[in-house]
């Protein structure tokens, strides 16, 4: 089974408000809001980690849900991320962008 990896795309600029993550497309100027759950998922993209592990180690112990149905809507909703051009999904690990 292929893992999925995620990560913010660098055009974008994020804020916490609250429990949400307000974030903006900075190629375009649009913005997003994303709710609790989504924020945790965003938070943790960091291109490194697997998404089944994010879903596993902060959704399943944060809101007490079933595993796999929480990695289906989570893949979901990184589908709908990346077609925004706000999130970059791959089948392997991107490590941190060099300067």
């Amino acid at each position: 089974m292929s893992e999925t990896y995620i990560k913010r795309h660098r055009d974008t600029a994020a804020r916490m408000l609250g429990d949400e993550t307000i974030i903006m497309s900075v190629k375009d100027s649009r913005v997003f809001t994303l709710n609790p759950t989504a924020s945790l998922i965003w938070e943790a993209a960091d291109g490194v980690t697997a998404l089944r592990e994010i879903v596993a180690r902060d959704l399943v112990a944060e809101f007490e849900i079933d595993t796999e149905a929480a990695y289906r809507d989570a893949l979901e909703l990184v589908g709908q991320l990346a077609q925004e051009g706000i999130l970059v999904v791959t089948d392997h690990p991107m490590p941190a962008e060099q300067s």
